[in-house]
């Protein structure tokens, strides 16, 4: 299996990039790593954790960089000696089973769009992302990809993050949740309204009803679908709210010897939940509904944060994931137009 990485992605590249695919490399030894990016660059930084191009971990080299703030769109199409476009480019030609990249993420959509394509039947392609909560990791999209959606994109969102959480998770029968303003199914906007009526209907998801911001984090569902304008607003504040509670705690921990001395007490259990909670272990976004594996890591990335983004890129390759997705939309779309009626029924478990 080959997994390309763009190694100039992100703000710690390529020396995170690197760490991480190096270590990841000597855990799975079945995975050809390829690193895309400035080829003098990245053989320094390989040297530097003692490790050297070889079969299982190749240089590509590139000569451009697509930065953060560059216009997505006109980027990749004016710079397609970029390690971003030659990535998709590796993966559209077969040359590569997965990409993943700590790069700009707008870039990262365009390129996977214009170069590897949606798969059949999808309107609109979906980023998620893994976030904690008192019971499991639950997986929340989209996070940005598509901002205005439609009831039908956000029912196929719910298609795929069902998908994703059955091959990715392991879950038989994962719990979907529509994020709205209340749980009533006539709360909300136009599109979350119609979008509760498909999925009541819909026989490859098991709907749970729509869920509000106060059920985030309670652990009773398993993919929760918004469009990417709630989605993104939704993490941020999550990611800004987390690292506010973080300096707080550690404001008052510290604020005399005896609040000290009591941290002390429970360094173990804060420990144990930082772990949980850190982000960086669950792997990256998944960008949901192209014809490949793509996913998509914050760009403040550690090399922690790119080795679990190989593990699950790995993992979505050998669980078939596009392909499944794929077989899920062509079913649905077969028994709409046979008859529009019925085919809404429940009558029939998800494909897996």
């Amino acid at each position: 299996m080959r997994i390309a990485v763009d190694a100039m992605g992100g703000d710690h590249a390529p020396r995170e990039i690197v760490r991480g695919a190096v270590e990841a490399s000597r855990e799975w030894p079945e995975l050809e790593i390829v690193l895309l990016g400035d080829e003098a660059a990245v053989r320094r930084e390989l040297a530097a954790n003692k490790a050297a191009p070889s079969e299982r971990l190749r240089v590509v080299r590139t000569t451009q960089t697509i930065e953060m703030g560059e216009a997505p769109a006109h980027a990749v199409r004016s710079k397609r000696d970029s390690s971003i476009v030659r990535g998709m480019e590796m993966l559209r030609h077969k040359e590569a089973d997965a990409f993943l990249s700590a790069g700009s993420t707008g870039a990262m959509v365009a390129a996977a769009l214009l170069f590897v394509g949606r798969v059949r039947y999808l309107k609109r392609p979906a980023i998620g992302t893994m976030l904690p909560t008192v019971g499991k990791p639950y997986l929340l999209l989209d996070m940005g990809a598509t901002v205005d959606c439609s009831p039908q994109e956000l029912e196929q969102f719910a298609v795929m993050g069902s998908v994703y959480a059955g091959a990715v998770l392991g879950l038989e029968k994962p719990r979907v949740g529509l994020l709205s303003i209340g749980t009533e199914e006539e709360k909300g906007d136009a599109a979350t309204k119609e979008a509760h009526v498909l999925l009541k209907k819909n026989p490859f998801v098991n709907f749970v009803g729509n869920v509000e911001g106060h059920d985030l984090f309670k652990g009773e569902m398993d993919v929760c679908v918004a469009d990417g304008f709630v989605g993104n607003v939704v993490l941020k504040t999550i990611e800004s709210e987390a690292r506010a509670i973080s300096a707080m705690m550690k404001r008052e921990f510290t604020r005399n010897p005896l609040r000290v001395l009591g941290s002390l007490l429970i360094y173990g259990g804060v420990r144990h939940l930082k772990k949980v909670m850190d982000p960086e272990i669950y792997g990256g976004a998944p960008l949901l509904g192209v014809n490949g594996t793509v996913i998509i890591t914050h760009g403040a990335s550690s090399h922690k944060a790119i080795y679990h983004a190989i593990r699950v890129s790995a993992e979505c390759v050998r669980q078939d994931v596009a392909r499944k997705i794929t077989d899920n939309l062509a079913e649905l779309d077969r028994r709409r137009a046979e008859d529009p009626a019925t085919a809404l029924a429940d009558i029939s478990p998800a494909l897996t």
